[in-house]
């Protein structure tokens, strides 16, 4: 106890911090960012709870140096520490300590006892792997250059917003909004979907757990995929679930199979059979960058977000299945289609059918988060990366923006570092936001919203004062009311309600 004590006095004069969990273990975090040591208490008996943890030089950044940063669930930049095998209370605790730090303050699971792994057909799954590619970036003493809306080749299109319902005449004027619990104890959700014909959400969480939850119920398991799941790093595990508009029997999942790196598997499961679809190996050797979120779109195709990996030079190749938000026939033979190129980590992205418009949220790198639009039908859009950072240019500084579809909305790495995008709405409890989209960010710690109008958006709101229990919002979903849903790192699900 007593060098317990001693260390973290030293740790404090040297300008770190200690951080003691509920059940005693003690996270020692060093000024430069690295959770090097654990000491357990009553809680924390195992020694794997104090293993110590070694940052992870990753992209370079664009003066030249290293960013040590390993993304957390949509890409959120924090440092890496072995925090899968604790508890989770634990666990969210020390990603958090190592958050902090990182953001500027960056476990293979197993099955249930005598629980079988599921099955999966004999056919063997499509690989497209590709040789991985490097670029070195060289360091530059020129500032980004912000860019002109006008000066891209591909305007986000303008097309007719629907009308902005008024608010009937029996209800109350809108006096804010408020978080309504739903569900809480979920490990790290990552995805909410919806199946037809149900009144229920159905909730992804990161270790391969699937949960049923109906309006005033507790959460069941609908499915476990956790011995079938690689998710021991923080980008890694179930990341993405929809099931088939026209059969509930149809469930869709992308998650990361394997050891290291993992690939990125699309399966489709029925009656508990696994047939796979595709898998993708990881471009390079980064645990990171996978994206993940799954969507019917109303062309019935599947539409599926896919990162780089950390391979900066995907962005650019508007062939990659990597960086780009792709199209997927579940009943043919093809493999996915490109229809938009240029991304990071799309982590989430939404599909608004009344004005056919496509949202991709983006996590940024050195300085900006970002909002893209484009319209359901656009031709192969590029959103930019690694040209173009948000509205700015990255790499060259001095960069041509022709052929770029440049950010509706960026906002700077002093407000956040994480983007979480969400889905615009369209339900009938608040019809004065008929049309705002809803985004989040993960270290930011807040809600915002806007709504698309004449190119350009506008509105902007910021919830944060009216829903600070939202905290680290790792996704959004509607639900089967059409209401707006929202999930958090602490395993809590919240249904977005008006104040009137």
């Amino acid at each position: 106890m007593v060098v317990l004590v001693v260390l973290v006095l030293l740790v404090v004069v040297a300008g770190g911090a200690a951080v003691v969990d509920s059940g005693g273990a003690v996270l020692v975090v060093l000024a430069a960012g690295v959770v090097v040591a654990g000491a357990g208490g009553a809680g924390s008996a195992s020694p794997e709870h104090a293993a110590a943890s070694t940052a992870t030089i990753s992209e370079t950044r664009s003066d030249g140096r290293l960013a040590i940063a390993a993304d957390g669930i949509g890409g959120h930049r924090q440092n890496r520490a072995s925090v899968h095998s604790l508890p989770v209370p634990v666990r969210t605790l020390a990603t958090a300590a190592a958050l902090l730090v990182a953001c500027g303050g960056s476990p293979a699971a197993t099955p249930a006892p005598g629980a079988s792994p599921p099955s999966a057909t004999s056919a063997p799954p499509t690989t497209m792997a590709r040789a991985p590619t490097t670029t070195t970036l060289l360091p530059s003493a020129e500032p980004a250059t912000s860019l002109p809306r006008a000066a891209t080749s591909q305007p986000a299109t303008t097309l007719p917003s629907p009308a902005i319902t008024a608010p009937p005449a029996t209800l109350p004027p809108l006096a804010g909004l408020a978080l309504a619990p739903v569900a809480a104890g979920l490990f790290q959700p990552t995805a909410i979907a919806v199946a037809p014909g149900d009144d229920a959400l159905y909730v992804a969480e990161r270790d391969g757990r699937i949960v049923r939850i109906q309006p005033g119920a507790e959460p069941v398991e609908f499915l476990d995929l956790t011995a079938v799941t690689q998710s021991s790093g923080i980008e890694q595990g179930l990341l993405g679930l929809a099931f088939h508009p026209d059969d509930p029997g149809r469930l869709f999942t992308y998650r990361t199979v394997g050891d290291g790196t993992a690939s990125r598997r699309l399966s489709e499961w029925t009656a508990g059979e696994e047939r796979i679809h595709f898998e993708l190996s990881q471009p390079g050797d980064e645990p990171r960058h996978y994206a993940g979120m799954l969507e019917f779109g109303p062309d019935g195709r599947l539409w599926i977000s896919s990162g780089d990996g950390t391979e900066i030079a995907e962005g650019q190749d508007a062939a990659s299945p990597y960086a780009a938000l792709l199209r997927y026939d579940v009943d043919g033979t093809a493999e996915p289609a490109v229809w938009g190129y240029g991304l990071r980590n799309p982590w989430r992205f939404a599909i608004d059918v009344p004005a056919s418009l496509v949202y991709v949220a983006d996590v940024g790198l050195e300085q900006q988060e970002e909002v893209n639009v484009a319209p359901l039908a656009a031709a192969l859009p590029n959103f930019g990366w690694p040209v173009t950072e948000g509205d700015r240019c990255f790499r060259p500084r001095d960069c041509d923006p022709a052929g770029i579809t440049l950010p509706v909305l960026t906002y700077g790495h002093d407000e956040g570092c994480s983007i979480t995008g969400g889905r615009v709405y369209r339900g009938a409890a608040i019809p004065e936001l008929d049309g705002h989209y809803f985004y989040a960010d993960w270290c930011g710690q807040w809600v915002r919203s806007f709504r698309y109008a004449g190119g350009e958006a506008t509105d902007l709101r910021d919830w944060s004062a009216e829903l600070p229990a939202a905290g680290q919002v790792t996704t959004f979903g509607a639900g089967p009311d059409g209401e707006l849903y929202l999930a958090n790192f602490a395993g809590e699900v919240w249904r977005i309600a008006p104040v009137r």
